[in-house]
């Protein structure tokens, strides 16, 4: 009752502008109807890492099929196509914590209709990089879809400890190398269904080495949610 309170207060004090045009928003949205029609939504689909698909037949890529990830399945907002991309390096480089509520509430309404989840679980920075970016994206846009849901976010029991290079301009194995052993987790997960929080998704191997980390623990089943879906590299 409080937070509902306390959203009709925000509401009617600070009404939703659209941060693509800056129009007026739609319902509690920082979008118009206008700009969230344009965005890019994906296509069919892999059901468990979304990567683009020929045709919607509730399918598994081959690459899945060929080295099946650690992680269950995957939902993904957006293709990493114009404006989103800019939305998220926005947020990422420029502290634009507007555009992770956006993504955050966006990522609530897509959660809506899939199997609940126990915990969030955001993907961590290495804490001399968070140090340096003075916050974490995965994070920010956790606690607005988080806050929507009703569901609670685990920042304590999961941790980067290794630090590993970027990951832009390497292979799909490369970057599973590049991710090897970088997180650990602690405590236990036995029988929890975990929804991991990123921004971006490429070829999934931050994905896969968290959600590996998870099962070691006892996690029952490790869903994806991320709010754009980028082409696997070569």
């Amino acid at each position: 009752m409080v937070n509902n309170w306390w959203n009709f207060i925000q509401f009617r004090l600070f009404p939703p502008t659209c941060i693509l045009c800056h129009r007026p928003g739609t319902g509690e949205l920082d979008l118009c109807a206008g700009c969230r029609a344009e965005l890019p939504r994906p296509g069919p689909a892999c059901r468990r890492c979304a990567e683009p698909l020929a045709s919607d037949a509730g399918w598994v890529c081959g690459r899945c099929q060929r080295r099946p990830p650690a992680f269950d399945r995957t939902l993904t907002l957006f293709r990493y196509a114009a404006p989103v991309d800019r939305l998220i390096l926005d947020l990422k480089h420029h502290r634009r914590l507007a555009n992770a509520r956006l993504l955050g509430r966006l990522l609530h309404m897509a959660a809506a209709d899939w199997p609940a989840c126990d915990l969030l679980v955001p993907v961590p920075l290495h804490p001399r990089r968070q140090w340096r970016r003075g916050f974490n994206q995965s994070l920010e846009i956790a606690r607005f879809a988080g806050s929507a849901l009703g569901v609670p976010i685990d920042t304590r029991r999961c941790r980067r400890v290794r630090r590993t290079a970027a990951q832009a301009e390497l292979s799909a194995a490369a970057r599973r190398d590049n991710m090897r052993g970088a997180f650990t987790v602690t405590g236990d997960w036995t029988g929890q269904h975990v929804a991991i929080i990123d921004d971006v998704m490429t070829t999934g191997a931050t994905a896969g080495e968290l959600a590996r980390a998870l099962k070691a623990r006892g996690a029952a089943e490790v869903q994806v949610w991320v709010c754009a879906r980028a082409g696997i590299p070569g």
